[in-house]
């Protein structure tokens, strides 16, 4: 998924589509131009990732 796709003022938070119904375990990213934010999907307003958009491209590369 290429980082420029959806930026905007406020960030578009996407769950994968592998995550459980239960919403227990699961991340949260939101891409910006140069960086992608990684969140707790049940704790919206507490701590972010922020890296960068190539660590994020080796991230998915590897995985």
């Amino acid at each position: 998924m290429p980082v420029a796709d959806g930026v905007t003022e406020d960030p578009i938070w996407l769950k994968s589509s592998y995550s459980g119904g239960n919403t227990t375990e699961c991340l949260e990213v939101a891409f910006r131009r140069a960086q992608v934010l990684i969140r707790d999907s049940k704790r919206h307003a507490g701590p972010r990732l922020r890296i960068s958009a190539e660590t994020w491209r080796r991230f998915v590369a590897d995985v």
